[in-house]
């Protein structure tokens, strides 16, 4: 199993290895500048959740959340993923998996919830940003330098100022998402590294997702990810949560340790541990109807009833319990605090599927 060696930085980010790489020790260590939390995939249906770009003509967020390229569109001119795709799947009438407790225990009953996401942290946007383009992007070559048999070729629309996660300094993840309206194809390469002022990149793994399909990558095969999912659709984004008042998919979150096999719609795990009480990758925590979280911000109360109603996919090992979402300005770090309220013991896994090794 190759192994991917986390780096360990400041205490509000979380370290992942990505893709088909394996952390070493299967640790929770950080990474700088508020990583992703362990290091993803979207909802569909008929508009994105909302997430129109700012109009800036151009002008990159400095918080690394969805912005505008010349000619760039709007996220609305595309599905994230059909409304039948896993991401956007109610899974609150499915049953609770038989393994459910084991899962739990295995994750920390009594550890908390940590949102991977907020304004920012020593100078660096804490989440992982992305980047909406328009068809007149022009596309750039991608060297990959450690994941080529199981990255999908170059060259990708990848603006020379692409927002990186952690920062242009980070030595953490260093995720890139890029999201083509003209085609609503998503891009996203794992510890990006611009070359020649952004005339190229060099990433260890690169995926392309059509935003309008259901299609899968390669069984086996990595993606930005470990799982092999998309990161995007399991973000959450200010414009949802905020602007809109509703979480209609499925979130990203990590786990420390995690077992050899995966679960459906997951392509790829990153571990060599057969311990059947571990999580699988792919897995679907969904939080339990009874865990009440009244007296939380209208942010954490928004969450939790997406978390309720379509719960959230297992897609990388990191820190246990973080959830994914893009960084933004307008964010209030003190709300989203209350998500730190929740206990590992207000969820329970669902049966999606099979466990597959």
């Amino acid at each position: 199993m190759r192994t991917l060696v986390c780096v360990v930085a400041v205490l509000l980010s979380a370290c992942s290895g990505s893709g088909d790489k394996e952390p070493a020790a299967q640790g929770g260590a950080s990474s700088a500048g508020g990583g992703s939390g362990g290091s993803n995939n979207a909802r569909g249906g008929t508009s994105a959740r909302g997430g129109s770009p700012s109009a800036n003509g151009g002008s990159q967020n400095p918080s690394g959340g969805a912005t505008n390229q010349p000619g760039g569109g709007s996220l609305e001119d595309c599905p994230i993923f059909p409304a039948d795709n896993p991401w956007n799947q109610d899974v609150s009438a499915l049953p609770v998996h038989a393994r459910s407790n084991a899962y739990i225990d295995s994750i920390g009953r009594t550890d908390r919830v940590h949102p991977d996401f907020g304004t920012e942290w020593e100078g660096a946007p804490i989440g992982i940003p992305y980047v909406v383009v328009g068809a007149s992007q022009p596309k750039v070559p991608i060297r990959f330098t450690a994941y080529g048999d199981e990255s999908d070729e170059g060259p990708y629309p990848v603006p020379s100022d692409a927002p990186i996660e952690g920062g242009p300094d980070s030595d953490g993840d260093r995720h890139v998402l890029v999201i083509e309206t003209g085609t609503c194809t998503l891009y996203e390469l794992f510890r990006a590294f611009p070359r020649n002022g952004g005339s190229s990149y060099d990433a260890d793994s690169g995926a392309k997702f059509d935003l309008r399909s259901n299609a899968q990558r390669p069984l086996g095969w990595t993606s930005a990810d470990a799982a092999g999912l998309p990161i995007f659709p399991g973000l959450v984004r200010y414009d949802e949560i905020v602007e809109q008042g509703e979480l209609r998919h499925a979130l990203r979150f990590t786990v420390s340790r995690s077992q050899a096999a995966r679960i459906a719609p997951a392509r790829h795990f990153a571990s060599s541990n057969t311990d059947a009480n571990l999580p699988p990758m792919g897995l679907r925590l969904r939080m339990k109807q009874a865990y009440d979280c009244g007296s939380y911000s209208a942010v954490a109360q928004t969450v939790c009833r997406g978390l309720k109603r379509y719960g959230m996919i297992l897609a990388d090992n990191g820190s246990d319990w973080y959830i994914s979402g893009s960084p933004d300005p307008r964010w209030d770090d003190d709300a989203l605090n209350d998500l730190k309220r929740i206990p590992g013991d207000a969820f329970e896994a669902v049966e999606t599927g099979p466990v597959e090794k």
